[in-house]
Parts: C-alpha cells; sequence; structure tokens
C-alpha cells in the first residue's frame, strides 16, 4: 500500500479567495477502509454562499467572462493543471471513497480530458450560426444562462465535478461548485488546478457544505442553470427549486439497472459481467447492476458461476493495488445497503454471498445476489453491491420485468445473437443499453448519457453538458409589412 497521506484541508475558494468554511456540520469525514476519523466535516456560512452568488452574479452581469475569447485555451490550461494532480487526486479519492486505487488512476484521467473536449466543443462553431433572413442574415446565438450551480456526488466525484465545471466554464457561465460533504478532496484539487491558471475573480467558485448550502444555491434566482448528481429526493428538491425560477436542470439520478441473459447468452461472459456491475466502485454508481433477470434455463449455472468468481475476489484496502473492489462510502451508507438487504430477506428472499470480507474495521460489504423475491419487491434501487435476481421464460417477460421499473439509465441484454439481443435492447425503457458487455466507458466519446423516468432529465455528454449550459437568441432584420 502506499505511504499514508494527509487529506487536504477543506477550503472554500470565494471570489478569488481561500476561505475556511465557517461552520462545522457535526459529522466527521472518515477514511471507509479503517473508520477512522479524518477531519470534521464543513459548511459554508449563509455570507460566505452569499459573497459567492454576488460575486457569480457581478461577473455574469460584466459580460467580462462569456466574451472572453480565450476560453478554449484557458480550458486547455486547466486541464494540464489537473494533469500534474492526477495521482494525488487519485490517493485523495480513494482515501476519502473507499473506490480502489486502480480504478481511481484511470477515473482522474476523465478530468484534464474533460477540459479538452469542453475547448473543443467550444472552438466547433456551434454558439454562432447563421439563417439566410429578409434582409441579411439571421443570427442564431448560443449564449450562456448565467451564473451555474454544479452540486457533484460523492461517488467518482473528482471526474463529474470536472465534467460540469469544465462545460460550464467553457460555455461562458460562472461556476458555483458544491461537492459532497462525504467527498470534497478531489474538488478542492480541481480549483487548486483552476486557481493556478489565474481565472477572473468570482468565475469559478468553491463552496462547501451538506444539503442546506446546495438549497441556498439552487432556490436562489442568480443561479441560471443546475446541474445536479445524486439521488433520487434531492433531484426532487432541485427540480422544485428550479420550476419556481423556471431555470434548466441537468439531473443524472439513479438507476434500477437491469441486465437481461437470454438462454442463448454466453454464460462465461455474463457471468463476468455480473461480477462486474456488483464490485465496480463497490457497487455504488447509478449504472450498476441492480436487476438480474435470467433465463429460467440458465438461471441455476449463471447463479453458481457467479458465486464461484464472487469467492476470488479480494476485497481490502482501497488504496492497496491488489484490492479489486473497496469499502462502501461511510457508516451510515452501509447500515442503509444493509437494510435493505434486510427488508428484501423478510420479503422471502434469500442472499448468496461467497467473498471474504478483510480483517479491518471499515464499512466492507460482500457482494451479493437475493434471489427468491417477487418482482413487485425490488422496484427501488439499493445503490451498494447488491443485485436482485428474477427469471423468465420468453422475450417479453423478460421486457416486462426490464422496464418494471421507474427508473431508466442503463439497461444491458447477453445473447449469442446480436440481432434479437438488439431488438430487444431498443425496447427497454432506458437512456442506454449494451449489448454483450457493461462497463464505466460508454459506447462512443461523443455518445450523449441520457435518463429516463425517474433517473433525472437533461442530457449529459461530450455536447450535451456544454450546450445544457448555453440559451439561444435569434436576431435579424425583420422583413418590411
Amino acid at each position: 500500500m502506499s505511504e499514508k497521506i494527509v487529506l487536504n484541508p477543506q477550503l472554500n475558494f470565494i471570489d478569488g479567495q481561500r476561505l475556511s468554511p465557517d461552520s462545522e456540520l457535526g459529522g466527521w469525514l472518515c477514511n471507509p477502509n479503517t473508520g477512522e476519523r479524518l477531519q470534521p466535516q464543513r459548511a459554508s456560512s449563509p455570507a460566505q454562499i452569499e459573497r459567492a452568488l454576488a460575486a457569480a452574479a457581478r461577473v455574469h452581469e460584466s459580460g467580462t467572462w462569456a466574451a472572453r475569447a480565450d476560453r478554449a485555451e484557458l480550458m486547455e490550461q486547466i486541464a494540464a493543471e489537473l494533469e500534474k494532480r492526477i495521482e494525488d487526486m487519485a490517493q485523495q479519492e480513494a482515501l476519502t471513497t473507499g473506490v480502489v486505487i486502480t480504478l481511481t488512476r484511470l477515473l482522474m484521467q476523465i478530468a484534464p480530458l474533460t477540459f479538452r473536449q469542453a475547448a473543443a466543443q467550444l472552438r466547433s462553431g456551434w454558439t454562432r450560426s447563421t439563417l439566410p433572413g429578409p434582409h441579411g442574415a439571421v443570427e442564431v446565438l448560443r449564449q450562456p444562462w448565467g451564473a451555474a450551480a454544479l452540486i457533484a456526488p460523492w461517488n467518482a466525484p473528482g471526474p463529474i465535478a470536472a465534467h460540469k465545471t469544465a462545460n460550464a466554464l467553457a460555455a461562458g457561465c460562472p461556476a458555483i461548485l458544491k461537492p459532497s460533504e462525504f467527498a470534497p478532496a478531489t474538488c478542492n484539487l480541481i480549483a487548486d488546478a483552476i486557481e493556478a491558471v489565474g481565472l477572473p475573480p468570482g468565475v469559478f467558485q468553491l463552496v462547501h457544505g451538506g444539503a442546506e448550502v446546495g438549497a441556498a444555491l439552487v432556490h436562489d434566482s442568480r443561479i441560471r442553470a443546475v446541474s445536479f448528481t445524486g439521488g433520487l429526493n434531492g433531484g426532487r428538491a432541485v427540480a422544485a427549486a428550479c420550476a419556481h425560477d423556471f431555470k434548466p436542470a441537468q439531473l443524472e439520478l439513479g438507476g434500477n439497472n437491469p441486465m437481461v441473459i437470454l438462454e442463448d447468452a454466453d454464460v462465461e461472459l455474463a457471468a463476468q459481467a455480473v461480477v462486474y456491475g456488483l464490485i465496480t466502485l463497490n457497487g455504488q454508481w447509478c449504472r450498476a447492476l441492480g436487476r438480474l433477470l435470467v433465463h429460467e434455463s440458465l438461471a441455476h449455472l449463471l447463479l453458481n458461476r457467479v458465486l464461484t468468481l464472487l469467492a476470488d475476489v479480494q476485497i481490502g484496502d482501497a488504496r492497496a493495488p491488489e484490492s479489486a473492489m473497496g469499502p462502501l462510502i461511510h457508516a451510515g451508507h452501509l447500515r442503509h445497503v444493509q437494510g435493505q438487504i434486510a427488508a428484501l430477506l423478510e420479503k422471502g428472499g434469500t442472499a448468496h454471498s461467497t467473498t471474504p470480507l478483510p480483517a479491518l474495521p471499515g464499512y466492507f460489504l460482500a457482494p451479493t445476489l437475493i434471489t427468491g423475491c417477487a418482482p413487485q419487491d425490488t422496484l427501488d434501487e439499493i445503490f451498494g453491491p447488491v443485485a436482485v435476481m428474477h427469471s423468465f421464460a420468453t422475450d417479453s417477460e423478460a421486457l416486462a420485468l426490464a422496464n418494471q421499473t421507474p427508473f431508466g439509465l442503463a439497461g444491458y441484454v447477453f445473447s449469442r445473437d446480436e440481432a434479437r439481443a438488439l431488438r430487444l435492447g431498443r425496447q427497454i425503457r432506458s437512456g442506454g443499453v449494451k449489448i454483450n458487455g457493461i462497463g464505466l466507458v460508454g459506447l462512443h466519446p461523443l455518445a450523449p448519457r441520457p435518463a429516463w423516468g425517474l433517473s433525472g432529465f437533461g442530457e449529459e455528454g461530450t455536447e450535451e453538458t456544454f450546450r445544457f449550459f448555453c440559451g439561444t437568441r435569434v436576431v435579424g432584420v425583420a422583413a418590411r409589412s
């Protein structure tokens, strides 16, 4: 394992100044691998939030940032600064979230990439085009909405926060980033990289805190766009706040994602995918496996193969390179997932797990499959290394089970007959469906990441997130009556 590292202090970045958050939340940031207390959770005071909002509004009203012709170059400079910090970001994320270091090192490569992608979107010319009008060209201008609130989650906070920040800034919006109170460390490093480039005060700001700080931002009329990644209840609160001012909201929420295993599937490939879906990000990712739907002829065989593979998964300290899976984010979330398992067992379920737990005092939970529950009892997202398993007899029955939940983020279909799998996949009500594969990486760098149902709205993506932060104006000389 790497040597002991010190967690970066939680510091706000408000109007060009580093400031300690004024309040304590009463809880602690803990090392999920050991339960050790790292530092108290801190929150910005109302006065600090007001100062950040006033600075962002000042920048937008002045028009100076939106008018900068060198925004793309500045985004690329930030990317270069982030590249210097990739290892530090990876270590801090593994320490505070429990995601294994081999994965955080890969994920942190996304942070500088998102700033380069945002620069490319700005250079594409999409923000300004013309149409032929009755008296000369009609201008179609895509301009920044105004100050944007960016609320990042505690799972993979570094790349998600970077993606939101890069696109808001490239589009010309002053940005206020609020990280999760459970995983603020990598967002501080993003602020360090932006500060090193020397953007004007108020263009980018960072404020720490819990739900109250996020609510203060999204309710304020000076915020003109909100990008939120998190849970369903938080997303509903953000949507309600944005409805008051009719401000655009980009909401990426959870999912209870189905994986359909047809009777002609490659069992080994499918079993490996199930394991990946359970252990990646310790099961705490929005596109993780939620409902395993297996043809009745393969159910017993697949379950046994999955349990055999899970027996060889090494759970351990997230910063140890040999660990394939780490702990859950914090003690409260571990209790929550354990409670969800217990509730399913009370409804007739049987839990199956074979992965040995480490001799560590952290928040560890073995990946678990649950069989024997009625489908109507498994509609909710668990957000942990747990999935329910149901069997089916026909493709139509599989489709009904896949579309049974109110979520619609991701889906997976396994079959040796790709044409058949694609036909079924096109009917699954979700933003994205992968055939014979599962992974954090999308099907194509430019493919959007949409959500259906309770999984949110407002597409994310290389192009989509940049465009989210822009409103459209049409200007031209009208025809004379």
